[in-house]
C-alpha cells in the first residue's frame, strides 16, 4: 500500500513501533526531577547503547593508564523518560544520552554528544588523541565519520530490519546497501592500518568499535548472517583486538541495563563495583 503524505504533517505518539515513546517533535523537559550526584569529579548519566559505551570506555581507558579520571555514572533508563527530566536537559538540552557534567571546573561544565566527550575527555587528560597534526586530522576525521555515519546504522538500518513495527523492503535495502558500503569503507582501510588513526589506539577506535565492531561481530541487530558480516575481514580483526582490552570489557557493562546479571554495572561509582556492585550479587537481595 503506497502512502500519500498529508499536507500538514500531526504527531501520533502510538505509530512509531518498539520506541515510540522515547521520541517527540518538541524539546524541553517533561517532568521536574534532579540527576543524582556522586564525589566524583565526572558524573555521567547514560546508557550502554553503543553512543554510550564509547564514554564509559574511554573512562575506564584512562584510569587504566593511572589518570585521575574517577566518575560517577548513572543510568538513565530512556524507556521510561529519564531523559526528559529537568536535570537532564539542564545536562544535554537535546535530551539523549550520555550526558557528562564536569565538576572539578567552576562553574561545572556539561559536555553533551558523545563524540564531543570523547574529545573533551582526550584533551582534558592528554591522552588518545595524537600530538602529530597528520595523525591527530586523521583521527577527528574518523571521529566525524562516525558522527555522520551512525545514523544511517542505527536510525536507518537497525531501526527498518529490527524495531520497525513492519518490514519495508525499499527502506531495508536502501539502509542495507549503505551499511555495507560503509563496512567495506573500514575494512579497506583497516587493510591497511592497525587502528583508525595508524598505530595508535584513539577516541577514533573507542567512536567506532561499540557500532562497527558489534555489527562486524554479528552482536548488532541480529544482522550478522544477513549483511555477511564475518567477509569484513580486517574490521573483526582490528574489533577482536579492541574487545579484548581490559578497559573495554569494563565500559561495556557500565549503565547495562539488559543482558546477563554479571556484565551489569548499572551504576558505577568506584572501581571496586565491577567486583561488588553487578546485577547479579544484588538482584539475591531486592525486595529483602
Amino acid at each position: 500500500m503506497s502512502y500519500e503524505p498529508p499536507k500538514v504533517w500531526k504527531w501520533d505518539a502510538e505509530s512509531g513501533g518498539r520506541f515510540a515513546k522515547i521520541n517527540r517533535p518538541i524539546a524541553g523537559p517533561t517532568h521536574e526531577q534532579e540527576l543524582p550526584v556522586g564525589d566524583n569529579p565526572l558524573q555521567l548519566y547514560s546508557l550502554a547503547t553503543p553512543n554510550g559505551v564509547k564514554v564509559t570506555v574511554m573512562l575506564e581507558e584512562l584510569l587504566e593508564l593511572g589518570r585521575d579520571a574517577e566518575y560517577d555514572a548513572y543510568l538513565i533508563n530512556i524507556g521510561e523518560g529519564d531523559q526528559f527530566s529537568s536535570g537532564f536537559v539542564a545536562v544535554n538540552p537535546n535530551s539523549k544520552i550520555p550526558a557528562l557534567l564536569d565538576r572539578s571546573t567552576e562553574p561545572p561544565r556539561r559536555v553533551f554528544e558523545s563524540g564531543s566527550i570523547l574529545l573533551y575527555l582526550a584533551e582534558k587528560f592528554g591522552e588518545f588523541l595524537p600530538e602529530e597534526h597528520a595523525a591527530r586530522t586523521e583521527c577527528m576525521s574518523w571521529l566525524f565519520w562516525q558522527m555522520g555515519s551512525a545514523p544511517y546504522l542505527g536510525g536507518g538500518f537497525g531501526h527498518f530490519y529490527a524495531y520497525a513495527p513492519e518490514k519495508f523492503e525499499y527502506a531495508i535495502n536502501r539502509f542495507t546497501m549503505e551499511v555495507k558500503r560503509q563496512l567495506d569503507v573500514l575494512d579497506r582501510h583497516l587493510a591497511e592500518s592497525q587502528y583508525m588513526a595508524g598505530s595508535e589506539y584513539t577516541i577514533a577506535d573507542m567512536a567506532i568499535w561499540p557500532w562497527y565492531g558489534a555489527l562486524a561481530a554479528g552482536k548488532l541487530y541480529g544482522a550478522g548472517e544477513f549483511i555477511e558480516a564475518h567477509t569484513y575481514e580486517h574490521v573483526n580483526r582490528w574489533s577482536r583486538e579492541i574487545a579484548g582490552r581490559p578497559a573495554v570489557k569494563r565500559g561495556q557493562m557500565v549503565n547495562r541495563a539488559f543482558g546477563p546479571p554479571e556484565k551489569q554495572l548499572r551504576e558505577r561509582h568506584a572501581a571496586s563495583d565491577f567486583e561488588t556492585r553487578t546485577q547479579d550479587k544484588l538482584e539475591p537481595t531486592e525486595g529483602n
